[in-house]
């Protein structure tokens, strides 16, 4: 759904923005506020919601179809106000994709794809390996069928993935490893998924650009106002194939931007 797109020169010499952003939320940021500022203070070209909880029908027309995007969405057919993702787009996809094509892993809406002329984006909201060892291991099946999924699209050409991976790859990445190593989100065989998708030729983008950047982070515990003292996770992520990484220029987390327990981040290529 939404309006053919303002960007006609998608495909070639000026720079692309591609925002990710997990909103916890949509309805909140329409009725708090946050939807103009995060539009306003990074500027997309395309942009991927995460953990969306709301069906098309359920939001504000200004944020369903806003001024020059298409919009395209995947919500959970399980139960209303859970999961679901958006993309929005100044340039028409060639294809959309909904889901890995496995019912048991595409019924909480977690991925939604978009096709380019040089390149695929998809957009994830992996699962939350909490509330026990089934969700843990569901979490990790997720994990390899998204891999293999991703892999064979790569065949046709370069594959950029981003969203809410819900781990943390290494130390850095969060502010109290020590103290989160039995915990989901830092376990070793959650690292170890990420340590495979570095090995199958995938690169983290923030981590590219600032290898020694310390207390980055994209989400914070709101119950305990941890923002507020930057004790933070960096679990979102932007995963470039090898192959196209050298057209990225720039690798970007948006901490001033609010509105949700994550923060925006973004990748600018030509």
């Amino acid at each position: 759904m939404g309006k053919v797109g303002i960007r006609p020169d998608l495909r070639y010499n000026s720079p692309v923005k591609i925002v990710s952003w997990n909103v916890n939320g949509l309805r909140s940021l329409a009725n708090n506020g946050y939807w103009e500022s995060f539009l306003k203070g990074t500027k997309p070209d395309i942009f991927c919601l995460q953990e969306t909880k709301a069906s098309p029908e359920q939001i504000p027309e200004a944020m369903r179809s806003p001024a020059g995007f298409s919009s395209f969405f995947s919500s959970s057919q399980l139960r209303k106000g859970y999961s679901g993702v958006a993309i929005y787009s100044k340039v028409e996809p060639l294809k959309v994709i909904y889901g890995l094509g496995i019912r048991e892993f595409d019924q909480e809406g977690r991925l939604i794809g978009a096709e380019f002329e040089d390149f695929w984006l998809l957009n994830i909201y992996f699962p939350n390996g909490g509330q026990g060892p089934e969700r843990l291991d569901y979490k990790l099946r997720y994990y390899d069928a998204f891999l293999t999924f991703a892999e064979k699209l790569r065949k046709q050409k370069p594959v950029i993935f981003c969203g809410d991976v819900n781990t943390a790859h290494e130390e850095i990445d969060l502010a109290r490893p020590k103290e989160n190593e039995e915990n989901t989100g830092f376990l070793p065989k959650e690292r170890a998924w990420i340590d495979e998708v570095v090995a199958a030729g995938y690169v983290d983008s923030f981590r590219h650009f600032h290898p020694q950047t310390k207390d980055a982070y994209t989400y914070w515990d709101m119950k305990i106002r941890a923002r507020d003292r930057n004790v933070g996770w960096r679990i979102d992520y932007f995963f470039v194939a090898s192959e196209f990484m050298k057209r990225i220029k720039k690798a970007e987390i948006h901490p001033d931007i609010y509105g949700s327990d994550h923060c925006p981040l973004s990748i600018t290529f030509l």
